[in-house]
């Protein structure tokens, strides 16, 4: 089970610099199709405007409990 397509080729020429920011793209790609994915679900796009409220609700509520208003 050797995976070969999703490492890069070992020579001298390889350096580590580009490898890390390979793998950045990639990691950025995947989460891009995440959020895309959970913004299509209905019930997770709630979620996310539930947890949204919340927080803000939160801020609010420590802006005025602090006394920074």
């Amino acid at each position: 089970m050797n995976d070969q397509g999703k490492v890069p080729p070992e020579g001298k020429e390889d350096w580590e610099g580009f490898r890390e920011i390979d793998r950045a793209i990639a990691e950025d790609r995947l989460t891009a199709y995440s959020w895309k994915k959970i913004w299509a679900d209905p019930w997770e796009r709630r979620g996310i405007y539930l947890f949204a409220t919340l927080f803000i609700g939160f801020v609010i509520y420590v802006v005025i409990y602090d006394g920074l208003i």
